[in-house]
């Protein structure tokens, strides 16, 4: 078997790249990650270099990995830093780690291709990442937001497994946005009414754009919004460059939903979703002004008429906020797969991932308890 690393993904046809990974999910399909490459937001001096591992046995692939190789934990929404800091103390470097995600997205999702063909695809693949870390001298291997049958998997081959919450809103064939309601309490239904009609009172409007009804005009904004969320949360600006936001649009076409607020005629906040066959993914918002309600309007609400509309299964609005749970949004697990190459560290981590993923469950059922339904639902 031989190993080929790519560091740009352009160096794979996208051909071949869309027959392992497929383009339904956004974040790893082949325009997305070109797009981001182009538009300087994946590249070394980001600390996201593109190391997409390609495992081949004779002239087949057998199995590919979307890797990142960091030299930081930024962007990636499975807090490592005490990890880092372990190592530093320990006199070991943490960084250069590898690291299979959806950049700057903590989007659960696809992350391997193995062959059906080639039952040893993932030992093999396993084996090669293992040689490569310890030649290139990187710490681990990290792969994030799993999908759960993976994660299982992983774990049962001796990866480190992690968990956190997340809460999404699941379809169950609402036909109007009051078809959901009606599963509410009557206090919890009539809070909700009240913050959308208190939207209206203040003379907000919202417009939901896709695909090619988002103009140029509306990116530029967009992106305006997002970088003065981020100069008011933060102090810096956000990973993702007007430039991005200008290509992503015609890359991605119809797997983009923009909603956007104006008040007396001039535009005042944005919020940005990406879409797959059954999932919506609410990803950046932004606001120039203030107003009561509206990030929920915009975010969340809109969000879900979306998918009563088109018939999509869930919305994944985006990592944390327990705020979302009276909004009908039910708590799930998310997962993440890790390895290190220094086998000391082995017996601490694995004590520490067991007590957290305990830590993780019984939140998840804490939140359970505070959902809006009626008992009967």
């Amino acid at each position: 078997m031989e190993l080929e690393i790519h560091t740009s993904i352009a160096d794979i046809p996208k051909a071949d790249w869309t027959a392992w990974l497929g383009d339904d999910y956004p974040f790893l399909s082949w325009d997305f990650l070109r797009v981001l490459e182009e538009t300087n937001c994946t590249t070394p001096a980001s600390g996201w270099q593109p190391f997409h591992l390609v495992l081949k046995e004779g002239d087949s692939v057998i199995a590919a990995a979307p890797c990142f190789l960091k030299d930081h934990s930024y962007g990636e929404y499975v807090f490592d830093w005490a990890w880092a800091d372990a190592w530093q103390r320990a006199g070991l470097r943490y960084y250069p780690k590898l690291v299979t995600a959806a950049p700057l997205t903590p989007a659960t999702g696809p992350r391997l291709y193995l062959n059906l063909s080639a039952p040893h695809a993932l030992d093999g693949l396993l084996e090669a990442v293992e040689q490569l870390c310890r030649d290139k001298e990187i710490s681990g291997w990290h792969t994030l937001f799993t999908e759960a049958a993976l994660a299982e998997t992983l774990s049962a081959r001796g990866l480190h497994q992690r968990m956190t919450t997340q809460f999404h809103w699941f379809n169950k064939d609402y036909s109007t946005f009051d078809d959901f309601l009606a599963t509410f309490s009557s206090r919890k239904r009539k809070n909700l009414r009240k913050e959308r009609a208190r939207v209206l009172e203040q003379g907000l409007t919202l417009e939901t754009k896709t695909g090619a009804a988002i103009t140029d005009a509306d990116w530029r904004f967009f992106h305006h919004c997002y970088q003065m969320t981020y100069a008011k949360r933060s102090g810096h600006s956000g990973y993702l460059t007007g430039e991005f936001f200008q290509s992503v649009g015609p890359a991605l076409g119809d797997a983009l939903v923009m909603v956007t607020a104006s008040h007396e005629g001039k535009p005042v906040a944005a919020a940005l979703y990406f879409r797959s066959q059954d999932t919506l993914f609410g990803r950046y918002w932004g606001c120039l002004e203030e107003f009561e309600f509206l990030h929920f309007e915009a975010c969340y609400y809109r969000g879900i008429e979306y998918c009563i509309e088109q018939g999509i299964a869930r919305f994944d609005p985006g990592a944390q906020g327990e705020h979302k749970i009276q909004r009908g949004f039910e708590p799930v697990l998310t997962q993440s797969s890790h390895w290190v190459a220094e086998t000391g560290f082995n017996p601490a981590l694995a004590d520490f991932c067991e007590r957290e993923c305990e830590h993780v469950r019984a939140y998840r059922d804490d939140a359970r308890s505070l959902l809006p339904f009626k008992a009967a639902d």
